[in-house]
């Protein structure tokens, strides 16, 4: 059984992340059968490790990162942040979510997905949200596979855009607010 540890990353951990977002990123490509959308992939990669950058010049204020880590091994198992709602969310929602905080870049190693880790770093960033009272979050997905996961866990999706991607493939955006205990 695996022993996690969610936490801050460090900038010595910032070339195993940015390895950990190409590895991560072409599994996703390859499940969704995205392959052939190589600017796509260097993009999208090139944008985690932008956010990232940000987050360790901002000491977390710009974007905040979590990780989870193999106690054991020191492996790196998934990462999730937040960050300022992205054009394509404050576009799409008329600027409805402008000002909300994203959650994003919820990647999870491809040999430890299903083993509630997401989930974990999902809770984490949820409760740091909390603790800087941030009582507003959104998240979007135009991924086949991770679709059907947020939808299990925030339900339907405030925002569909039917056929954003091509035919059949819509992009979602959920809307959600953190409940006070």
């Amino acid at each position: 059984m695996l022993s996690v540890e969610i936490r801050r990353p460090q900038i010595s951990d910032k070339e195993e992340l940015f390895a950990f977002f190409d590895l991560v990123l072409k599994d996703t490509f390859i499940i969704n059968g995205l392959v052939e959308l190589t600017e796509d992939y260097e993009q999208e990669c090139k944008e985690k490790r932008e956010h990232l950058s940000a987050d360790f010049a901002s000491g977390g204020v710009e974007r905040h990162f979590l990780i989870a880590v193999d106690k054991q091994s020191g492996n790196l198992l998934g990462c999730i942040a937040y960050g300022p709602a992205s054009s394509l969310i404050v576009m799409e929602t008329n600027g409805a979510l402008a000002g909300y905080m994203e959650i994003g870049t919820a990647f999870v190693h491809p040999n430890y997905q299903n083993k509630g880790i997401g989930t974990m770093l999902l809770n984490a960033i949820i409760r740091t949200l909390e603790i800087r009272e941030i009582h507003h979050y959104c998240l979007d997905s135009g991924y086949a596979i991770a679709q059907k996961i947020w939808t299990k866990k925030l339900g339907e999706p405030d925002y569909l855009l039917k056929d954003y991607w091509g035919d059949g493939a819509h992009h979602m955006i959920w809307k959600r607010s953190i409940e006070r205990v």
